[in-house]
């Protein structure tokens, strides 16, 4: 940021647009405030989503009506066991030239040539599948018939899975899900939201959103967040909880013991571009420790591995990294 005058305005900017867009959100849905923060956190990061919830949750609503609100090109993909790899990134047919009558191939885009894509339950098809939309996801890019054809930006993709039902999936590989942005879980609502969304669902009335953002401001503001400076203490803190999710790290504690595979360098990277774009739609201008904890969660439970005695336990991903979190950002912490 350059100066005092010209770093307000873009907080002011961008902290406005997110609370416009929650606004408009909350006409559709009801409750879900955290994962909607880690959407619109991940959205301006330029990070992609994997969104875990069991059915029934409003993840397919939640993501079409961002959509709608952000003006951007919607598609959705329904994973399932017999989806090609082609049925995502488009194929090449021939066709006959109208003027030589020669035949030629000629590429017709998939689905994947959207600005926000919805991928349903992805652990439903098989890897080779799965590899064809994380391919592009961090390329940018679809190569077909040695032609290279460039998704517009931006491209936000959000997967869904269900964590209860495992029979006949694929689930993710490590390596695959380290190219998500984020693990946004989905839980049940309150009592009180489900009252409200039963009442507002079966009236028969259907609440309209309005148009926020375009193509055009999104990658304006995305651009605004990588300028969010970071303090030497915070990033040396967040290089050494990320260390300290690794068994073999000299800080690890208990990740010894429960985390067979840790984090790597692209977890450090996520975590402190998460905490920029959270520090600036709280309208702050440099990171504190309230936005590394809000969004280290998610940032990081789907990079470690725990092991079988974590699982015998009962220990989560989440309590191992907020007992980090706690241990590494006590001021006495070396």
């Amino acid at each position: 940021m350059k100066n005092k005058e010209t770093a307000d305005e873009l907080v002011e900017k961008l902290q406005k647009a997110g609370q416009a867009v929650k606004s408009e959100l909350s006409k559709k849905i009801v409750g879900q405030n955290e994962a909607v923060d880690q959407l619109l956190v991940s959205l301006f990061s330029r990070g992609h989503c994997l969104i875990v919830g069991v059915p029934g949750l409003a993840k397919t609503l939640l993501v079409s009506t961002l959509s709608e609100i952000l003006g951007l090109k919607f598609s959705r993909i329904q994973f399932t066991p017999d989806l090609m790899p082609g049925d995502i990134t488009g194929t090449e047919i021939i066709q006959e030239d109208p003027v030589t009558l020669r035949k030629v191939f000629k590429f017709i885009p998939g689905p994947v040539f959207t600005q926000i894509l919805l991928a349903d339950e992805i652990n439903r098809t098989p890897p080779k599948t799965q590899s064809a939309l994380l391919e592009a996801m961090q390329e940018m890019k679809v190569t077909s018939g040695g032609k290279t054809y460039e998704l517009a930006p931006p491209f936000f993709v959000l997967a869904t899975q269900n964590p209860i039902e495992q029979e006949g999936t694929y689930p993710l590989p490590e390596a695959q899900l380290d190219r998500f942005f984020f693990q946004i879980n989905i839980s049940y609502p309150t009592m009180e939201e489900e009252k409200i969304i039963a009442l507002t669902t079966t009236s028969g009335a259907s609440a309209a959103v309005g148009k926020i953002l375009g193509a055009t401001d999104i990658t304006a503001l995305q651009d605004i967040v990588r300028q969010v400076p970071v303090s030497d203490y915070i990033l040396e803190r967040v290089v050494r909880m990320v260390r300290a999710t690794r068994p073999d790290g000299k800080a690890s504690g208990n990740a010894s013991k429960y985390i067979q595979w840790g984090a790597g360098p692209r977890g450090t990277q996520s975590v402190i571009l998460a905490a920029k774009a959270h520090a600036i739609l709280n309208a702050r201008m440099t990171v504190s420790k309230e936005d590394v904890a809000a969004v280290i969660g998610p940032a990081l439970r789907h990079r470690m591995i725990l092991n079988y005695t974590a699982e015998a336990e009962g220990v989560t991903a989440d309590a191992l990294i907020s007992s980090i979190f706690s241990r590494h950002f006590d001021e006495r912490a070396s």
